[in-house]
């Protein structure tokens, strides 16, 4: 029988990170999901361990963030966090903080949700950032590093966002219009996108991987 993994998520309250947690939670193949988080999830799960922490304390508790698989699926917006420096720091020092504590701890892959258009060489402030931190991430030198970079994404969140459940509306009649090299654009379920972070996690697959819609679908 094959050994059972152990799992730690950042961002296990968003989107993409609620429905990772049910996955991991609910994978045989991980004996233990450690989530990182500002406050108790109210979740009870006998897999599961809860850390309490953000991004200025992060280093309070790098010594118990140790495990096999780590996922990342921090993010904030603009809305919430409109201080560029915060946000910066919340999503690239705090996911490549997690990174590096991670590794340092024996972590062997880690899997992390970008944003489609990540360049550290753009000009938009936001591509930017997640390309820089996708870029910071890759060069601590993870046995296996996955970036998923995913479009719109659909499904119910937690918060209202107006323009982006219109968004979700009008993706719904573009998406088959974008074939081919464009199809990365296409919005994507974050059904799809936990399920393939889970499935991918477990291939075994070196070396480092960007993901897109096409990639992503074919993991579902």
């Amino acid at each position: 029988m094959a050994t059972r993994k152990s799992a730690i998520l950042f961002g296990a309250t968003g989107l993409i990170g609620s429905q990772l947690l049910r996955e991991l939670l609910d994978c045989s193949a991980y004996a233990a999901v450690t989530v990182v988080v500002r406050r108790d999830t109210g979740i009870r799960h006998p897999k599961l361990n809860q850390l309490v922490a953000d991004h200025r304390s992060l280093a309070d508790i790098k010594g118990q963030l140790v495990a096999d698989h780590v996922f990342c699926c921090v993010g904030t917006t603009r809305k919430k966090t409109p201080d560029l420096n915060e946000y910066y720091r919340i999503d690239h020092d705090y996911p490549v903080a997690a990174a590096q504590y991670t590794k340092d701890n024996g972590a062997t892959a880690f899997l992390l949700v970008s944003a489609v258009g990540a360049n550290p060489a753009s000009a938009n402030f936001y591509l930017r950032m997640k390309g820089e931190t996708e870029r910071d991430i890759i060069r601590l030198g993870f046995e296996r590093a996955h970036v998923f970079r995913p479009s719109l994404l659909m499904g119910n969140r937690s918060e209202n966002r107006g323009l982006e459940s219109l968004a979700q509306v009008l993706f719904k009649v573009i998406n088959p219009l974008l074939i081919n090299r464009l199809s990365k654009y296409r919005a994507v379920s974050a059904t799809w996108v936990s399920k393939a972070l889970c499935h991918v996690a477990l291939s075994g697959d070196q070396g480092v991987h960007t993901y897109h819609w096409a990639d992503i679908k074919k993991w579902v």
